[in-house]
């Protein structure tokens, strides 16, 4: 299979260092060796270009800098676990980047040391690799659609086909995200009490979410759960969406609505198929910002009256698109129409998961099949 940011690493590497970040098992490893098997110029089977910095044989390579001497790609993984890797990565860079297309893949680590300094700035482009989409699938119908709800979108457990093993891996994911990649970045002094916000957290997507309630379900501070929720969003474990505000709707501004990567965790499909469509247009925007520049973003709209629609995605802070989802055909929501009524010219979707009506309201409003939709992004 071949992931959505391919050819765009593939002509990135020509003029920079690449990095590709994104959750833990994200398919990072495999799309970097598959980088390699499919390189369009010939390269020797001779030449080590992957190394990885959790092989000791490969540590010992990159420590006395024995990388290959011909010209081409080399593919680091892991690399920032070590601690001076920006430093090394600066002078190979500075010194053979004419010769060599590097690319360093990483987790949630990755991201996080990277803005910790900015000796390697303007030396590389910085990729976020996301959890598959339906654009990505070799069938894009609804049958394909109904697995990628089921089993998720991170490749393990989808390609598993199984909903026992689904939910293991996300059990287990969990864990180990908390326990493993959460102690190397944070001092915390108990894990099981996040580990149980955690869990708390899939039975409250699709709705503001109310830190206090949290506060005073785990007996923590205010600030404590706002530290952990940050926590989960540097790990790639959940992301917040915003308010869309305008001074024409009295939109409410502070309420944050959350979701999860690994939407097969979350119990009510409702509430599930809506989250599945917050990750396939948020991996949308972050394509858009990661490969042509543009200032894009993913959020919501609600307001003072509690009229509100799931999706608003802006584009340099200029809203582009509305969407709201419903499993099944309805007529257009009173709310999307509103909304639309507001800002006249930028495009409404309402779409539903079952069904395959497919048409235009009167008010402009497009009322069409999720699978439809979803073919249409990355």
């Amino acid at each position: 299979m071949e992931r959505y940011i391919k050819q765009g690493v593939f002509k990135d590497l020509n003029r920079k260092m690449v990095f590709v970040g994104g959750p833990r098992q994200v398919g990072k490893t495999t799309f970097a060796k598959n980088l390699l098997e499919t390189w369009p110029d010939q390269l020797s089977s001779t030449v080590q270009r992957y190394y990885s910095w959790d092989d000791d044989r490969d540590r010992e390579f990159l420590l006395a800098k024995q990388l290959p001497f011909s010209p081409g790609p080399v593919i680091l993984d892991e690399l920032h676990k070590y601690q001076r890797w920006r430093w090394l990565l600066k002078a190979l860079y500075d010194k053979r980047g004419n010769e060599l297309q590097i690319l360093v893949t990483g987790s949630a680590k990755l991201d996080y040391y990277r803005r910790g300094g900015d000796s390697l700035q303007g030396r590389y482009h910085y990729y976020r690799l996301h959890p598959l989409s339906l654009k990505e699938l070799s069938s894009q119908t609804t049958s394909s659609l109904r697995d990628l709800l089921m089993y998720g979108g991170f490749p393990e457990p989808f390609f598993s086909a199984s909903e026992t093993e689904t939910r293991r891996w996300s059990r287990e994911y969990r864990s180990r995200v908390l326990r493993e990649e959460l102690r190397d970045l944070e001092k915390v002094n108990d894990i099981s009490l996040i580990e149980r916000m955690a869990i708390r957290l899939p039975t409250l997507v699709g709705n503001p979410l109310s830190l206090n309630a949290l506060r005073e379900d785990l007996q923590v501070s205010h600030q404590t759960v706002v530290r952990w929720m940050n926590m989960l969003e540097r790990l790639y474990s959940i992301f917040r969406i915003y308010p869309f505000g305008a001074p024409h709707i009295r939109a409410v501004k502070k309420e944050a609505k959350h979701y999860h990567f690994d939407w097969a965790q979350i119990p009510e499909t409702g509430f599930r198929f809506e989250n599945m469509i917050a990750c396939h247009l948020l991996k949308w925007c972050h394509f858009f910002e990661d490969t042509e520049g543009w200032d894009m973003d993913l959020r919501y709209f609600r307001d003072t009256d509690k009229r509100e629609v799931d999706f608003v995605v802006l584009k340099e802070r200029t809203p582009i698109l509305f969407v709201e989802c419903k499993i099944s055909f309805q007529e257009a929501s009173g709310h999307l129409k509103y909304l639309s009524r507001k800002f006249p010219g930028v495009e409404a979707v309402q779409i539903h998961f079952d069904g395959d009506e497919d048409i235009k309201t009167d008010e402009g409003i497009r009322l069409c099949p999720a699978a439809t939709f979803l073919k249409r992004f990355v």
